[in-house]
């Protein structure tokens, strides 16, 4: 089966926002905001359950209602853990220009180059997918099927962070192009407002052979609608005084489709996560419940 991250990605991701004419903001030190928020982590894993085979859907069917209530648990993670927010993000253009070949997708070697100061700074969002993957594939191989649920919302929580360009980038919250708050925003209000309209079709899921290559594409195809996100931002506040429910009727107008297929997306990568961990711990059969 032909894999979903092998097309081309467009070289247009760099060619509107020039961001290096803002050399002094590059020094800020603070960090994205929680992507998509309760209202959209919930919606991929719900929708994640609907890819899987017929082998693993009862299961998953009866804890539908568990994986989406914690689908959101890794952003809660950030108020005690210190450690959790650099998991969420990865900022890709602190590594040349796209598609970010200085970057090792090795996470060995990425520390060899640069140093593990800095790449964890940078944030480690497609290695912690790869490394939730291999915590599904033990937790099926123990048959502890509570920690399965947990670990299966767990990982979609970040296979969802992949799929949000205001993660990708060192302009995280618009805070390079004078949009503080593009992040709730984009990733929550919008969603908050709009995901009842949404018309979702992920596809069936699919085996995944590097689930931490497979990641990092996942991320350098969500980073090519960055440009987008940021323009119609711009463009929805155009002459009003502020966020009104004007502008964000402008601003799903413009940029609703590009929320819905990420949502669409990651609803399919995470059914496709949690069936190539289900495949690699030996397919274990499944209880009813």
């Amino acid at each position: 089966m032909p894999n979903p991250r092998s097309r081309k990605h467009s070289k247009s991701a760099n060619s509107v926002v020039r961001l290096a004419a803002l050399p002094a903001l590059w020094l800020l030190v603070v960090h994205p905001m929680p992507a998509w928020g309760p209202t959209g982590h919930g919606l991929v894993n719900n929708w994640a359950v609907q890819t899987l085979p017929s082998e693993m859907r009862a299961f998953f069917d009866a804890n539908r209602q568990y994986l989406v209530e914690h689908a959101d648990d890794p952003d809660l993670w950030m108020k005690k853990d210190r450690y959790e927010r650099k998991r969420h993000y990865i900022y890709l253009d602190k590594y040349g220009i796209f598609p970010f070949l200085e970057l090792p997708h090795s996470f060995k070697q990425a520390v060899q180059n640069y140093g593990s100061g800095r790449v964890n700074r940078d944030g480690v969002l497609p290695w912690q997918v790869g490394e939730s993957s291999l915590r599904l594939t033990e937790a099926f191989k123990s048959r502890n099927w509570d920690q399965v649920k947990l670990a299966a919302a767990v990982l979609a929580h970040y296979v969802a962070d992949a799929h949000d360009p205001l993660h990708l980038t060192r302009n995280f919250d618009g805070r390079l192009t004078r949009q503080t708050g593009l992040d709730d925003r984009f990733e929550a209000r919008l969603l908050d407002r709009y995901s009842r309209f949404f018309i979702l079709h992920p596809g069936d899921a699919v085996k995944i052979e590097d689930p931490t290559e497979y990641a990092f594409q996942a991320c350098l195809e969500a980073y090519t609608l960055l440009d987008s996100v940021i323009l119609a931002d711009m463009r929805a506040r155009e002459r009003l005084p502020d966020y009104t429910d004007e502008y964000f009727d402008r601003f799903y107008s413009q940029i609703g489709a590009t929320v819905m297929r990420a949502i669409n997306d990651s609803a399919h990568d995470a059914g496709s996560y949690w069936y190539t961990a289900w495949l690699n711990a030996g397919k274990p059969e499944l209880p009813a419940r």
